[in-house]
């Protein structure tokens, strides 16, 4: 996904030191240095290189150490929304792994070495979105007895909590408003070395800090693999000016207008199987309205245009 926060969906996150092996099914490794290397041979890729009619493999841009996203042994629910596409158009599939950093779209999707990235936030003006196919609210994490039941960032009840938050995402100035203790987490980040988002629930488990306000996909798969679970509550009735709800769609390069039909026509025709995808992962899905909606009867995605 690139996402909320240049993707916490925007941007990637887990296993920290990870030993890159050989990528799933047909993957290769996207090495920074080649990138530039490429780059500073051939320049800008043109943008009136013609569409392809033809298909033979689904080649996925993807982070191969940012869980519960992606990840290299396949172990991420984009993993297996991309598997489930490969199937549907009968394609191989295959990887090109780079850590989801700035300059990611350009050097994977703009360079052409692959074709869609899975998780794109809405409106994300660097690919041509795909219609949405899921809705996701920022979360509340915390311990199970916690006392903490707020579903708005201006609760008076979280002055004075202390409350991590990965640096630059949305949630972060409202809850500087309502008094929280913040603690910080870093926002860009090679995920093969760091992995604040997921230090961010590991320390409300072990009781560093008494929550933390996190992207919902996020807060939903680290909460549930704590001992014990910890509790996720969705921040659905928030009132401050917070952007916190998010519409995720998939990512085509601009100027392939067959592609992202054939993508659109992907989800109509297995929506229910990604949200039962979804489900699986712990991820809380809204409504058009930004209700909480059982993921079992989630609705499908709307046209972005």
């Amino acid at each position: 996904m690139v996402s909320p926060l240049g993707r916490q969906y925007l941007v990637a996150l887990v296993e920290s030191r990870p030993k890159w092996g050989n990528a799933r099914r047909y993957g290769f490794l996207l090495l920074g240095f080649l990138v530039v290397w490429l780059v500073g041979l051939s320049g800008k890729v043109s943008a009136d290189v013609p569409e392809l009619t033809e298909r033979n493999q689904l080649r996925v841009c993807a982070d191969g150490n940012n869980l519960p996203f992606t990840n290299q042994q396949g172990e991420g629910f984009e993993n297996r929304i991309a598997e489930l596409m490969a199937d549907d158009l009968g394609l191989e599939l295959g990887y090109v792994w780079a850590p989801q950093v700035m300059g990611f779209v350009r050097n994977t999707l703009q360079l052409r070495v692959c074709d869609v990235i899975i998780g794109v936030v809405a409106g994300y003006g660097f690919v041509q979105n795909t219609r949405d196919y899921y809705r996701s609210v920022y979360s509340l994490v915390v311990p199970q007895d916690s006392p903490l039941e707020v579903t708005s960032l201006d609760d008076a009840a979280l002055a004075g909590r202390h409350i991590g938050v990965v640096s630059e995402t949305p949630p972060l100035v409202a809850l500087r408003r309502a008094g929280a203790r913040i603690e910080g987490y870093v926002l860009q980040t090679d995920t093969r070395v760091r992995t604040p988002a997921r230090n961010a629930v590991e320390d409300v488990a072990s009781g560093v800090t008494e929550g933390a306000v996190l992207w919902g996909p996020i807060a939903g798969y680290f909460a549930a693999r704590q001992d014990p679970p910890l509790k996720v509550i969705p921040l659905v009735d928030d009132s401050t000016d917070a952007r916190l709800t998010y519409r995720i769609t998939m990512g085509v390069r601009q100027g392939e207008p067959h592609w992202k039909d054939t993508i659109n026509d992907f989800i109509d025709r297995r929506q229910d199987d990604i949200n039962a995808i979804l489900a699986d992962y712990g991820v809380p899905l809204l409504d058009q309205h930004g209700q909480l909606i059982p993921p079992a009867t989630s609705p499908g995605g709307s046209d972005d245009d």
